[in-house]
């Protein structure tokens, strides 16, 4: 839905409609758990008057954003107010009327979701910002190609954190089998054997971790006891249906093309697909093909890796695809290789912090001096024995030896 308002129909902020937003606030911010936090929560420095958390949709933006104001201000609060920019009540009022009624109401934090229902939303911030000082903005969109499109506006004034979906070390606290912090790459490199046998004493991790890959990586899986599938279908099906059309035109031929190739992705391999012959499968040209690959790359359902630093608008067919996590993979192909899954699943939970390159030998290089071969408990170093900083990443292993280290101790960097 995308508000608009024009002269004629805008209604004042009253007492009366401010309460319908109160009432809202409240009861979300009264029911929300602040038992378990996302990885993000105690890296975001909330004194910045201007706050954004941005995301894929299904990460727990929202659940940070209600978190922060139940600790820092408590259910009821006259100083804080949570509003989602998708309700009704923004139909036919103006953002900035409610940031004036909050300031002269001795409001001081106003948490917007939702931020891409509205248009001209990145305008519409700044100006919040630049005429109430005394107000602190905090906001998120689910829309991750909405965000990245406008929020250059914001870029000087604000204070970005990404959100990535859960690490295996999350999901293990989530489900409530394990609390461990989250391990630096250096130290897991370093120390392995050690950090491995350490967890293994308290879990057994090799059967949580098939269960991660196919249903751990998003937190709404916590409250979706049925058809979690079927709810991660619909979640790809609102970022290319509604999502990608308000960022640039874009046809429906087009959308339905992308949907095709995220399901030819999901279940090529290697990942190194014949772009000539996914062009000719989708009745495509090139350009057109690679703007698709980038569009599904800024909303997380693909990732691409290069051998290089991409350039400035470079628009080169990338030297890897993978989906943009494993249980994307999962419920989009009806059959997925175990090494590509492996791939996937190293590639995701790297994504945050990291930098990965396609290097010429071995699976990826990480932040330029790291290189990585991932595959089953038996992989061995052939690929990269003669290279310095070589690691094998091994699936199906509950502790590793020397450089082969587990797959899935990775999944506890973050």
């Amino acid at each position: 839905m995308n508000i608009s308002v024009s002269g004629s129909e805008r209604e004042p902020v009253t007492e009366e409609s401010f309460r319908e937003l109160v009432e809202t606030s409240d009861r979300l911010v009264a029911a929300v758990s602040t038992e378990r936090h996302r990885y993000l929560y105690p890296a975001i420095d909330w004194r910045d008057r201007l706050v954004c958390v941005k995301g894929a949709r299904g990460t727990g933006k929202t659940t940070i954003l209600l978190q922060r104001i139940r600790e820092a201000f408590g259910a009821g609060s006259s100083k804080a107010l949570y509003a989602s920019l998708d309700d009704l009540w923004f139909a036919n009022r103006r953002l900035k009327d409610l940031a004036a009624w909050l300031d002269s109401h001795g409001f001081t934090h106003l948490f917007l979701d939702e931020v891409h229902h509205l248009p001209d939303w990145s305008l519409q911030i700044k100006n919040v910002c630049d005429q109430f000082p005394a107000l602190n903005v905090v906001y998120s969109g689910s829309s991750l190609l909405q965000i990245e499109k406008a929020a250059g506006d914001l870029s000087r004034r604000q204070a970005t954190y990404p959100l990535e979906g859960l690490s295996f070390r999350e999901f293990l606290a989530f489900e409530g089998v394990l609390e461990h912090e989250a391990v630096p790459l250096e130290a897991l490199l370093a120390d392995h054997r050690s950090i491995a046998a350490d967890i293994v004493a308290r879990a057994k991790p090799l059967p949580l971790f098939e269960r991660y890959l196919r249903e751990g990586f998003y937190p709404f899986r916590f409250g979706a006891f049925a058809d979690y599938r079927g709810r991660l279908l619909a979640t790809v099906n609102k970022v290319l249906d509604v999502d990608w059309p308000k960022t640039e035109p874009v046809s429906r031929e087009t959308i339905l093309r992308a949907k095709r190739m995220l399901s030819v992705l999901a279940s090529s391999v290697p990942q190194q697909p014949n772009m000539s012959a996914l062009w000719r499968e989708l009745e495509t040209e090139r350009n057109q093909g690679l703007k698709m690959l980038r569009a599904l790359e800024r909303a997380r359902l693909l990732s691409l890796f290069a051998a290089r630093e991409p350039k400035l608008k470079d628009l080169s067919a990338p030297e890897k695809i993978y989906c943009g996590d494993t249980n994307l993979m999962h419920a989009i192909a009806p059959r997925t290789a175990a090494g590509t899954v492996r791939e996937t699943f190293f590639a995701s939970q790297l994504r945050q912090g990291h930098s990965l390159l396609v290097p010429a030998a071995g699976d990826f290089l990480v932040d330029g001096d790291v290189l990585v071969e991932v595959g089953g408990r038996g992989k061995g170093f052939g690929q990269i024995k003669d290279v310095p900083r070589s690691f094998v990443a091994a699936d199906g292993i509950e502790t590793g030896w020397g450089a082969k280290i587990p797959l899935w101790l990775f999944g506890f960097l973050y």
